[in-house]
């Protein structure tokens, strides 16, 4: 089979390896669809703080099984997966307490263990996470980005009735601005200072959709919620300038939720927290009940994903894929990687 490498940044090859041979609890995945994310730009460009070279990619992933292993009986050859590509020690007190996504020595595929990027992947039956029948590769492939959101609403506890600011329109935020809708917020707003991405989230109807480039922030809250503003703010951004909105414009008491990853170290107004008592979270990752929400809310139409897919690439031209995501920066949403059809 093909197995992706990337030897350095911004290099990649494809070798000849063998099919995995499977071990005790492990099944075998034909590799379908991958998607590329911000991580995996980063470790292109050579900006990945924790990833050496050479590096086998992807972890936003769908397949089928091929083959089962010995010990696997809720798997079935055919079957529809999707894979959680968290490696955890499962003896760590985050581990032992079920927060595994905060294990002490977490690794992830396509960074510090080996990716998905092959003709084939073997993996522990307790990584895979069945998909509908009726639910296709694509959207599959992005069932981990919206766990990612998923989790990353669920920080607020139940959202039902509140009304929710994200700043961002990414894919991440486009995702969280939906998931929140999906899981019975009254009215999100989205923000960002990208038209395209604002109409992307339009399409995906989120109602309040603002340009704070074109349109004050906190006029806009004020006009879309009234004088008592969010409950809730999610920052997927990830900068000084949206952590800055989100601090000043946030009720006084209410909550802000750190989404995405800080490029560096932050400048933030903590005074203003403190004096307005903000309750400010982050969130990391995933887990199996966040999938399993992420599939729920696909199946019930509560969150579209194919809006958010800019464009497809072959296997072979998985540096092609790198190279269009580097040259349309502020037009591309989501590009997915077909392996094998």
């Amino acid at each position: 089979m093909l197995q992706q490498v990337m030897t350095a940044p911004g290099v990649i090859e494809f070798n000849e390896v063998a099919v995995p041979k499977l071990k005790e609890n492990q099944v075998l995945v034909k590799i379908m669809k991958i998607g590329i994310c911000g991580s995996d730009i980063h470790v292109y460009n050579g900006e990945h703080p924790f990833t050496s070279y050479p590096v086998t990619q992807g972890h936003e992933v769908s397949g089928e099984i091929s083959e089962i292993g010995v010990g696997i009986t809720e798997l079935k050859i055919g079957q529809k997966v999707t894979i959680q590509p968290q490696v955890v020690c499962g003896e760590c007190y985050p581990c032992r307490h079920g927060k595994y996504n905060l294990c002490e020595d977490l690794k992830v595929m396509g960074f510090q263990t080996t990716g998905v990027a092959s003709h084939y992947f073997a993996v522990n039956a307790a990584k895979v996470t069945p998909l509908p029948d009726n639910m296709n590769f694509d959207d599959g492939a992005m069932i981990e980005p919206l766990a990612v959101a998923v989790h990353a609403v669920k920080k607020a506890g139940d959202v039902s009735g509140l009304k929710i600011v994200v700043l961002g329109a990414g894919p991440i935020g486009n995702l969280v601005a939906q998931t929140a809708k999906g899981m019975g917020a009254e009215s999100v707003m989205v923000t960002d200072v990208s038209d395209l991405r604002l109409e992307k989230s339009k399409e995906c109807g989120v109602e309040h959709c603002i340009n704070t480039k074109k349109i004050d922030l906190g006029e806009a809250i004020i006009n879309a919620f009234g004088p008592d503003k969010a409950d809730i703010i999610y920052d997927c951004a990830g900068n000084n300038i949206t952590m800055g909105q989100a601090i000043k414009y946030a009720r006084k008491g209410s909550t802000i939720i750190l989404v995405a990853v800080f490029a560096g170290m932050a400048t933030v107004d903590l005074a203003v927290a403190n004096d307005h008592e903000l309750d400010i979270k982050s969130t990391m990752m995933y887990r199996n009940e966040d999938y399993i929400d992420a599939i729920n809310l696909v199946n019930k139409e509560k969150v579209q994903l194919m809006p958010l897919v800019s464009k497809h690439f072959e296997f072979e031209d998985y540096l092609e894929a790198y190279k269009f995501i580097d040259a349309n920066k502020e037009t591309t949403m989501k590009v997915i990687i077909n392996v094998q059809e």
